[in-house]
């Protein structure tokens, strides 16, 4: 029982990060508890799924783009771990940047969305995607 529990888990966070990468945020949002809580590094928490979902699709848009490469992921139970890249594109610049996430279910979906990430990563990855795109890569 407990194997199918980090699966059903494992499942839902790859199933949120694929609908994201396809811009699919209703479907994203689907697998979001009412209450969920987005955390990130040093940032404000946002809460509840209708704020969560405004800021996905504020960057659901043509000129903005998301991506993850996903190298770990682990459930116990209905806690996630992902080590992953994050890819975020502005126009022709794409910033790469490692993120450590943690993911708590409840009833099968999301309610916590925790990512732990290096703000020095985050600019070194924003520098060279800003080389990137002016030397046209």
């Amino acid at each position: 029982m407990e194997t199918e529990l980090n699966q059903d888990a494992v499942t839902t966070v790859r199933e949120f990060f694929t609908a994201m990468e396809i811009g699919a945020i209703g479907e994203a949002l689907e697998l979001v508890h009412p209450d969920i809580v987005w955390k990130n590094t040093s940032l404000p928490d946002v809460r509840g799924a209708r704020r969560v979902g405004k800021l996905l699709r504020g960057l659901d848009r043509e000129q903005f783009g998301f991506s993850a490469r996903m190298h770990h992921i682990a459930a116990d139970g209905a806690v996630v771990l992902t080590d992953r890249t994050d890819i975020l594109r502005f126009g022709p610049v794409r910033i790469e940047f490692w993120v450590m996430g943690t993911f708590e279910l409840v009833d099968g979906r999301i309610i916590l969305w925790h990512d732990h990430f290096s703000w020095e990563n985050f600019l070194r990855g924003t520098a060279v995607g800003l080389v990137k795109a002016v030397l046209g890569r």
